[in-house]
Order: C-alpha cells, then sequence, then structure tokens
C-alpha cells in the first residue's frame, strides 16, 4: 500500500530510515482529508437535491441540531488535528536530536555549489560520502546567501545561512547515490545548484575514509589547487586559531584570561551577563566569533572583536572542531 501511494503521489524511493516515518504520516493526512472531502461533497450534492426549494414561496424551515450532534462536528475534525500534532511534533523532535554516536560533516553552501568537509578526513566539491546505516549529522552554513539544503530520498530539509549553523540528520538505509539540491531560490545558477549522496557500505567507508587521511589522492572528490588539502579540519583550526591571535585571550589548559578557556568548553553550559545560561555548541561558537557581543559569559568583558568578514565558513568549522578536540585528558596540542 505504501509503495502504491508513493508512486501516485511521485515520491522517491525511501532513501533513509527516517524516510517511512515521515511518508506514513503523509499518507495518513492525505487519506483522511481526502476521505472527509468525499464524505462532505457526497453530503452537500444530497442535500442540495432533497431539499431544493420546489415552489418560488416555500418557507425555509426552521432547524435546531442536537447538542451531541453540534459536538461530534468539532470533536472529530479537532481529534484528527491533534493527532497529526502530535505524530508530527514527535517526529519533529527525532529529526532535529541526532543521537550521540552521529558523525558529523560539515556543509557549506555557496553560489552555486554545495562542500562537504569531515573533521577527521578530507573536504570535498558536490560528493557527500557516507556510510549506510550510521547516523550522520550535518552541520549547514552558507558563505553568501540563504541556500536550502534538500535530499528528497532522505526526506531531509534545511536551511543555509550566513554566519550561523543549522543541523540536521540521518541514517542512510543503505549503499546508493541520491540527488541534493538546493531549496531556496538563491540567483541565476539555483537550478544547477545539485551535488550527491553516495552511501557506501560500512566497511567501504571506512577503508575510503583511510585513504583520504593517508593522501590517496586518487581517491579524492575534491577540487585542485586548495591550500592545506592533507590537513584535516582540527590541524587547519589550530594553524588559524594561532594566526588569529585567539590564543592571546583563551586558554587551552582551562586557566581563564580575557575570555574563557577552550580547554573542555564545547557543550559546556555558561552563565549568561543578564541572567540565563548558553550551551557552547557549534552554532554558539560561530555566532560568538560573528557576532561576540550578542551573549556574553558572566564574569567577561565584552572585548573580543567580531570576525565576521575576517572568517569564512570552512575556517570558522575548523576552529570549531579544534576547540571540541581540547578536552580534558585529551593529547590534543593547544597554543605552540
Amino acid at each position: 500500500m505504501s509503495d502504491l501511494l508513493r508512486r501516485m503521489l511521485f515520491l522517491p524511493p525511501e532513501g533513509s530510515a527516517a524516510a517511512a516515518d515521515i511518508d506514513h504520516l503523509h499518507f495518513f493526512v492525505i487519506l483522511t482529508t481526502l476521505f472527509a472531502s468525499t464524505v462532505i461533497g457526497l453530503v452537500a450534492v444530497y442535500f442540495m437535491a432533497r431539499y431544493t426549494r420546489r415552489m418560488p414561496d416555500q418557507p425555509t424551515p426552521h432547524i435546531e441540531a442536537p447538542r451531541w450532534l453540534e459536538a461530534l462536528f468539532v470533536i472529530v475534525p479537532l481529534s484528527l488535528f491533534l493527532l497529526w500534532f502530535r505524530i508530527g511534533f514527535g517526529q519533529f523532535v527525532a529529526m532535529t536530536t541526532p543521537p550521540e554516536n552521529a558523525m558529523d560533516v560539515y556543509v557549506t553552501g555557496k553560489k552555486w555549489m554545495w562542500k562537504f568537509a569531515y573533521p577527521s578526513g578530507p573536504s570535498g566539491l558536490e560528493v557527500l560520502r557516507v556510510p549506510a546505516d550510521r547516523p550522520v549529522r550535518l552541520l549547514i552554513t552558507s558563505r553568501d546567501v540563504i541556500h536550502g539544503f534538500y535530499i528528497p530520498a532522505f526526506r531531509i530539509k534545511q536551511d543555509a545561512l550566513p554566519g550561523r549553523y543549522t543541523q540536521t540528520w540521518f541514517a542512510a538505509n543503505g549503499p546508493g547515490t541520491y540527488p541534493i539540491y538546493c531549496s531556496q531560490y538563491c540567483g541565476t545558477n539555483h537550478s544547477t545548484m545539485r551535488a550527491q549522496v553516495i552511501v557506501m557500505p560500512p566497511a567501504e567507508f571506512d577503508r575510503w575514509m583511510e585513504s583520504q587521511k593517508s593522501g590517496n589522492s586518487a581517491a579524492r572528490d575534491t577540487a585542485p589547487a586548495e591550500p592545506r588539502r592533507d590537513a584535516n579540519m582540527v590541524e587547519i583550526g589550530r594553524d588559524l586559531a594561532v594566526a588569529q591571535g585567539c590564543f592571546k585571550c583563551h586558554s587551552t589548559d582551562g586557566t581563564v584570561g580575557s575570555g574563557p578557556s577552550f580547554r573542555d568548553l564545547y557543550r559546556r553550559h555558561e552563565p549568561l551577563e543578564g541572567g540565563g545560561q548558553v550551551t557552547a555548541d557549534e552554532g554558539y561558537m560561530t555566532e560568538s566569533m560573528m557576532d561576540p557581543r550578542a551573549k556574553i559569559v558572566a564574569g567577561f568583558k565584552p572585548v573580543m572583536p567580531s570576525y565576521f568578514g575576517r572568517l569564512d565558513a570552512p575556517e570558522t568549522a575548523a576552529i570549531v572542531e579544534f576547540i571540541k578536540t581540547l578536552r580534558s585528558g585529551s593529547d590534543i596540542g593547544g597554543a605552540p
């Protein structure tokens, strides 16, 4: 039944674990509304035939419906809407809450291409390689205008916004190749802003990732002549942090300076001036670099300069990945 409805509605194959649940809600909403519309239409036609005025001066009878019937007309549609909301809200929470063991991939939209970067591996243009049956979290941003990262087969669509990160996640069902589109009109060549997801068997993906780490350039999907291609994001982020002077205010050993220490910063709950707190995730750390006065940590002065226009999206992501490695007990080096 699901396959028949999917074909009737011209939906692509269900390529992710969440796709089937989303389709079932889609089918449920369509079938119930179609059934209700059909019943209402047939009743309307019957009433038109049954209660047509026979004579020009025929009076219209006054009819008072019983209270139970009025209640039924309210309760049944309301119950359906609440049921749709309950199912849809549960799916929304599940799709916006990636598992703890999800593999991170940074996605950057730019007129008119998609770039993908693995924190401990390569970066690539137009091709996203992922393992089957493993959760993958996408951290999405844009270098220019608003784009929309859309994989129809996975039933995921997420805006890419300049200067901030949004996220979504998926777990691909099995090996295959699926198209990626931009769902937000972004300029002249919007329709050509395409890429593809290549889902590989887990063992094959692991071998591919190792070959990328070891510098096997024959297997790369990246464009030529990019600087520091063999370095991973953590190494690039460390070099950028040195070049941008981050260590003048932020230590890597837990010592408090002019700004909070980078040590154990990731996912830490920071109290804010004026009350409240914020979780230092990818979005917050990016916002702190682009607009440092937006959320000021309690006990620190607003002296950090803005890096908006000085760091592009991949550079910001690299610094974030470097900060994420600075955990107590880790052997990742900090400032030289």
